[in-house]
């Protein structure tokens, strides 16, 4: 399986070094490399691990400074050759810089087998938008957000409440669905993002929506002992991808010898190679992820019946 991939992004100020030492340091147990550029690698003291929970993982960080003007595949292949292989990497591009080029290149399937692109977090400096509202006009801004799956408002804590409901509409009607996450001192929810694989979770059903474990959202999980038919899975998605942050399954389609990984985040959907469900493991496995309360579990598992072949 590729190595999950986030890239970051934003402008100058708006905290991405501080989203990306959150989650280095958070409790997931996940050894994380960092790509930074054009400027030094992030230190991530042994002080810092201190406090860690008894049988937690040991965040052995893999950080490396770089720039991402030269041959990104080498840099990539260079952390994916250390042992132990990390098992995420986070790379932070330069405040100055448009995102785009960089996600066309980690779409390149040679680099999406073995570093798949899991999401473009965009951070966003909630006060300085406040402050100078006109900045939503600047052309590299606005590149830099629409890049963005998932789109941070960094400092929200700092902003009277009107003048972020006004930030808020001003996102909306530039970037119609896109899930945006008011947080302070960079604390994003690092369980949207190197999420685990699919392969791990139960092979059964779930009852009802089950409580994710990051606070604010909730998951949804969904088997099937049988093959799908893709326009139905299409149609359903499409129907309710405005209610979800992401979503990620391994499945099976009607017609198809080999199983498919579904990887989604924000507007983009992507379709890539799996391996075959291991002996007593359900096909079809998806897991949807939306902000508490707007999931409806009964009718989207209706939903989802539904494109069963």
């Amino acid at each position: 399986m590729s190595v999950p991939v986030l890239l970051v992004t934003g402008f100058l100020g708006a905290g991405k070094t501080t989203v990306i030492n959150h989650l280095l340091t958070a409790p997931h147990g996940k050894r994380l490399a960092a790509v930074v550029n054009d400027f030094g690698a992030i230190n991530i003291d042994a002080e810092l691990l201190a406090g860690s929970a008894e049988g937690m993982v040991a965040l052995q960080n893999g950080c490396i400074c770089c720039t991402l003007q030269g041959d990104l595949l080498r840099t990539l292949s260079l952390l994916l050759r250390r042992d132990p292989a990390p098992e995420g990497i986070v790379i932070e591009t330069s405040g100055v810089s448009d995102p785009a080029e960089i996600v066309r290149s980690l779409l390149d399937p040679v680099i999406w087998r073995e570093a798949a692109l899991d999401a473009v977090l965009c951070v966003a400096d909630a006060q300085a938008l406040a402050d100078r509202p006109a900045m939503l006009d600047d052309a590299l801004l606005l590149s830099q957000l629409r890049a963005g799956d998932v789109i941070s408002l960094n400092k929200a804590d700092a902003v009277p409440a009107g003048q972020l409901a006004d930030i808020r509409a001003r996102l909306a009607a530039l970037l119609p669905g896109r899930t945006v996450l008011e947080t302070r001192c960079g604390r994003v929810p690092a369980g949207l993002f190197l999420s685990d694989d699919p392969l791990a979770f139960p092979d059964r059903a779930l009852p009802a929506a089950s409580r994710f474990a990051t606070p604010g959202f909730e998951s949804l999980s969904w088997t099937a002992e049988g093959p799908l038919s893709l326009p139905r899975f299409q149609a359903t998605v499409s129907r309710l991808a405005p209610l979800l942050v992401r979503a990620k399954g391994i499945l099976r389609f009607e017609g198809q010898q080999h199983p498919m990984l579904f990887q989604m985040v924000g507007q983009r959907a992507t379709f890539g190679a799996a391996p075959a469900a291991p002996p007593g493991v359900a096909p079809v496995r998806l897991v949807l992820i939306a902000e508490n309360g707007r999931l409806q579990p009964d009718a989207v598992r209706a939903l989802l019946n539904d494109c069963r072949a």
